[in-house]
């Protein structure tokens, strides 16, 4: 079907990847859209630039493997059209079986996209209160705080919040090349999309006693439930013991070292920021180190002796509303026409936040036009994630991410983990695909002709 214009408008508060998925899905149905970004006039601690949907942590949008929570989350996120996910593959670099986008390339497609399309209209102001009207509050975890206020005094119920924190992004020229090698895991060296740099016992052992001793940026002692459990900083997963990131962001499994022909003691991976390859991420080193110190410290890495940093971590702190008791099962406020996207609602991680975006529009749209709210299928990445998140039985309701622990179980048990993700991943596509066919009042005859691409493309 083709949507008909109307006169409905719609405001959009936030420009990030909730905020720019939600008004492009609206605006291609023919609303109308008032996008609110503060940025350029007023930034957060984490931004650079004033683009839309800029990556502010990781460049990578996690697995593409179908057969994963993550991967599958994509899969349905394109047969439902999202837009974002659709530019995050034109600005794809090599991350192996992950979804890595070039962040420049990225936002520039998006802000482009935005500020192209008809119905949108983008007004860069800061947004202090809720808007009239129908509206969409994207504003993202780095929401200001008179926002944020008049939120928490529109629900009723007390915010919550932890830290997050982002890794640095060192200078290709920088690197040390007769250190580094170059390999994915279980690839022949030499090949690969990911460079690692090898520690020996001494050297790494060296390298946590200096990481534990640096100086914080923001000096306080860390509860574990003030930390996002997917974004700790470096330093703090290492005081909880000696060979805590050897096991885990360190791990040199399957990797092997050309200069002895050995597995190392310990690695630390870099992945590609850009198609040019011009700058790498250091993998899993978020860090709430003072940048003086990060230099020093990361610096100790084999590889890294001359390691010039484009920009280093930072860690901030995100706010979320208490959303299964403050939401409805459309992301409304309930008996308003004001709804939210992104990580506020704690749909945590850049495709969860792509997903909320294209969820809230589509309810808004709906609720606009007069026809059944959404009511996706609870045997997919996308249903399970809005269930959890509306689940009004939920005690302590913290951000996650997708993943298989939240769907509904299959009607049969199934032994091979690797089996299990595979009956996943086919239920909820077959679900997902009947459920849009069902509803040609919300989608589009183009609907899924989208699809991930391959990895070995």
């Amino acid at each position: 079907m083709d949507f008909m214009s109307n006169t409905h408008v719609v405001t959009v508060v936030g420009g990030g990847l909730a905020g720019s998925e939600c008004a492009l899905q609206l605006a291609k149905r023919g609303i109308y859209v008032h996008l609110y970004e503060q940025r350029p006039q007023v930034s957060s601690p984490a931004h650079h630039s004033d683009k839309f949907a800029e990556l502010v942590c990781s460049n990578s949008l996690k697995s593409m493997r179908e057969a994963s929570a993550a991967g599958l989350l994509k899969q349905e996120l394109l047969y439902m059209d999202s837009e974002l996910i659709k530019l995050a593959i034109q600005a794809r670099v090599p991350a192996g079986a992950a979804l890595a986008v070039d962040r420049d390339v990225f936002s520039n497609l998006v802000t482009q996209t935005i500020e192209s399309h008809p119905c949108i209209t983008v007004i860069r102001e800061q947004v202090h209160c809720i808007p009239e009207g129908p509206c969409v509050i994207a504003a993202g975890p780095l929401c200001s705080e008179e926002l944020f206020a008049a939120v928490i005094a529109r629900v009723g119920s007390a915010g919550s919040a932890f830290y997050d924190a982002a890794a640095p992004i060192v200078d290709t020229n920088s690197l040390n090349r007769e250190v580094i090698f170059e390999q994915s895991r279980y690839g022949e060296t030499g090949m690969g999309d990911y460079l690692n740099c090898p520690l020996n016992k001494e050297e790494y052992e060296a390298f946590i006693a200096e990481l534990l001793e640096a100086k914080r940026a923001i000096s306080k002692d860390f509860d574990q439930s003030d930390l996002f459990n997917a974004c700790q900083p470096v330093e703090e997963i290492a005081r909880t013991g000696i060979n805590s990131l050897r096991f885990g962001t360190m791990k040199p499994v399957g990797l092997v070292d050309p200069r002895t022909g050995k597995r190392p003691w310990a690695a630390v991976q870099l992945r590609p920021e850009n198609k040019e390859c011009t700058s790498y991420n250091l993998v899993g080193f978020q860090t709430n180190l003072t940048w003086p110190e990060q230099k020093r410290v990361f610096r100790m890495i084999p590889g890294l002796e001359y390691a010039a940093f484009f920009r280093y971590g930072v860690m901030h702190r995100n706010s979320f509303v208490d959303s299964p008791h403050v939401l409805d099962s459309s992301f409304a406020l309930p008996g308003t026409q004001i709804r939210f996207a992104g990580q506020i609602t704690g749909t945590e991680g850049y495709v969860e936040a792509i997903a909320s975006g294209l969820f809230a529009a589509l309810n808004t749209f709906a609720e606009l036009t007069n026809v059944q709210q959404v009511t996706l299928p609870k045997t997919g990445a996308f249903g399970s994630l809005v269930a959890y998140a509306t689940n009004p039985q939920t005690e302590d309701y913290q951000p996650m991410h997708v993943n298989f622990g939240i769907f509904k179980p299959l009607d049969q048990h199934v032994r091979s983990k690797k089996d299990r993700y595979a009956a996943y991943a086919s239920r909820a596509l077959n679900d997902l695909q009947a459920y849009v066919l069902s509803r040609p009042d919300l989608f589009s005859d183009g609907i899924g002709k989208n699809v991930l691409p391959k990895l070995e493309d």
